[in-house]
């Protein structure tokens, strides 16, 4: 009987105590899981989610105390009504619901995302920034100029500053003059990153090694190695570029964010991209891989041999040089025929037309662009043996000062970025050609 008044005394007290709490929470619960997008007060469903989840562990906490008060009314033999056991039963099921609600709403924020993180495109952290809205309040102003950083584009899809699949939305478009053909930039992607605050850096580079480790017998002179270094300068080099517009496209932010996504910027990206991998080094040209990249030797000789063949003994030419390739990188029309090569039974050996999944070949990743000559091949061990640093990365700005500008009513827009590149052992990459018929 003890028993019995005391369930009913914990769960009465429980209900006296959370009824009003759980009913004003249960209506915000309703409307949330009605319309998910709802973000009431300028709060995201990820944090209303843990709003109402704190909530919850207090309530949870204040039962404790109130299950403890009503066993001390139990065991002092004070009654208890029909009425509160009821209320107390109606509150221990609204207190189930709202943790099942919790739980439903943490699951549609984690599938929705949270849309307020979203990393803003360049375009859009322009016209949001307040050097922009004090510049050009009610469209363009003589004299004035507006400058702003951001990150560079490049070709990794991980949850990174500058990713380009954080940067770039697919959106409809009265006209497909506004959009740029969709070019993977990967030579970024593939080397190491880097900054500096100068205007070179100086690095070591290494050009030699002999190794002349062997077994030595007791009281014997031990061999002797030897490393060669060389001590280089990549220069700082400029990319830029500039157009005119009318001065009613400041007021116009669509479009603005347009020019400055998909023609300013994308066009540093195309010239970084050649650059990275076949600069010459002289005038303003940095100095790329292919310049400096072993010259392919087939360490074994294969009659016949195809492309594929060609890329292995290429591998191997890199690990032969004590480093570990890590990329090929190839000009599309070559990669295609590639993947069409089929067996005598007409099967594809490396392509896959219904396969989703990265190009690889030999274990290593295939990254093309038409930065790379046709017929030519580059693999190398990207990620230890080259690196990019970033002077100053993308930069856009605006300005009228131009006094024809301010006459005929137009702004100038210029985008620049600053970088070197360095590579710290040719050795560890190999350039060639694909033999005529492979």
């Amino acid at each position: 009987m003890k028993k019995t008044l005391f369930a009913g005394a914990a769960r009465g007290m429980i209900g006296v105590a959370l009824i009003g709490v759980l009913t004003a929470n249960e209506r915000r619960m309703g409307r949330l899981l009605r319309d998910p997008n709802g973000h009431p007060e300028g709060k995201t469903m990820a944090q209303l989610a843990a709003e109402t989840k704190a909530a919850f562990e207090k309530a949870t906490s204040d039962v404790k105390a109130i299950a403890e008060e009503a066993l001390g009314k139990a065991k002092a033999g004070e009654q208890l009504t029909t009425s509160l056991k009821e209320r107390a039963d109606e509150a221990l099921t609204s207190i189930a619901e709202l943790k099942a609600a919790v739980t439903e709403m943490e699951q549609k924020a984690d599938r929705r995302g949270n849309s307020n993180d979203r990393q803003p495109s360049p375009g859009e952290q322009f016209v949001g920034s307040d050097e922009y809205k004090q510049a050009f309040p009610n469209g363009a102003q003589p004299g004035k100029n507006v400058a702003i950083e951001v990150k560079a584009i490049t070709s990794v899809t991980t949850d990174t500053d500058g990713a380009a699949g954080d940067l770039v939305r697919s959106e409809r478009v009265q006209s497909p003059l506004m959009m740029m053909p969709d070019k993977k930039l990967t030579i970024r992607g593939l080397v190491a990153p880097g900054q500096t605050s100068s205007s070179s850096v100086e690095y070591v580079q290494e050009t030699g090694f002999t190794n002349a480790a062997g077994m030595t017998a007791e009281t014997t002179a031990k061999p002797e190695s030897s490393l060669k270094f060389d001590l280089k300068q990549a220069p700082v080099r400029k990319i830029a570029h500039w157009m005119l517009a009318s001065a009613e496209i400041l007021a116009d932010a669509p479009a603005l964010r347009s020019m400055i996504d998909y023609r300013l910027r994308y066009g540093l990206a195309l010239v970084e991209d050649t650059q990275l991998l076949k600069g010459n080094g002289t005038g303003q040209n940095l100095l790329g891989v292919k310049p400096q990249a072993a010259d392919y030797v087939a360490p074994i000789t294969l009659a016949d041999a195809t492309k594929i063949d060609v890329l292995r003994l290429a591998l191997l030419q890199v690990e032969l040089a004590e480093y570990s390739a890590d990329g090929h990188v190839l000009h599309p029309t070559d990669w295609a025929e590639i993947e069409l090569l089929k067996d005598t039974l007409g099967r594809y050996i490396i392509g896959n037309p219904q396969g989703g999944l990265a190009p690889t070949l030999w274990g290593r990743p295939v990254v093309t662009t038409v930065a790379q000559t046709l017929g030519e091949f580059t693999v190398g061990a990207w990620a230890r043996a080259a690196q990019l640093f970033d002077r100053m990365q993308s930069q856009v700005l605006v300005s009228t000062e131009d006094s024809d500008n301010f006459r005929k009513n137009m702004v100038t827009l210029l985008a620049e970025e600053r970088l070197a590149f360095t590579v710290y052992r040719p050795e560890a990459f190999v350039d060639g050609a694909f033999p005529t018929g492979a």
